[in-house]
């Protein structure tokens, strides 16, 4: 596993290696977020995402979210933004809001803007979605720190990213359902929506 301490000055040649490991199939990655730490990977490598769910012990149902840097190129992907996906996208993006849109095949994918330097430079360098999810093994409390999600996992990822501790109170994303008319709160988070309901 390599393991890097992040900093103002190398952030842009951390991202560099981190895509290089995401492009290589079957890869997973430790890093940081403005709410938790987390495990990305490449959406669409099944691999990787089989490790995530057995690093995490996560339900094999629970579907994972994806990191992406521009949400306008989400119906490439077959996302439908039409309605409240791409408004609450144009209000809260970036930012840390999961919106939970429909798809043409019939199945939905929520999706998330990141906004700390490090995502916004990888997804820009990978061009295509990232897979994401809290890097606490499931039903454990959020890990705040490198060293807490370590502990947590069962395995190693490819690559960890240490961005020191996030700040207590700290807590994961809104999470909203915006599939129907009407939105619905899955998970409420840093992010108020209030004035939507």
């Amino acid at each position: 596993m390599k393991k890097f301490l992040l900093n103002d000055s190398n952030v842009e040649y951390i991202a560099g290696i981190l895509a290089e490991v995401l492009n290589a199939d079957g890869s997973v990655v430790l890093l940081p977020t403005e709410t938790v730490y987390g495990l990305v990977a490449r959406a669409g490598d099944e691999a990787a995402i089989k490790r995530i769910y057995e690093l995490k012990h996560r339900e094999a149902a629970k579907r994972l979210g994806w990191f992406i840097g521009d949400w306008r190129k989400l119906p490439q992907y077959g996302v439908i933004l039409d309605g409240l996906p791409e408004q609450l996208a144009g209000a809260y993006c970036p930012g840390a809001l999961t919106v939970i849109a429909p798809c043409a095949d019939g199945s939905t994918q929520g999706f998330r803007v990141p906004d700390t330097p490090l995502l916004k430079l990888l997804l820009a360098k990978m061009d295509v979605p990232l897979v994401q999810t809290s890097a606490n093994a499931s039903g454990m409390p959020d890990a705040r720190s490198c060293g807490e999600a370590l502990e947590q996992l069962s395995g190693e990822v490819d690559c960890a990213v240490d961005g020191g501790s996030i700040p207590e109170g700290a807590t994961g994303s809104t999470v909203v359902d915006a599939c129907g008319k009407k939105i619905k709160i899955l998970r409420q988070g840093p992010v108020d929506l209030q004035k939507w309901i």
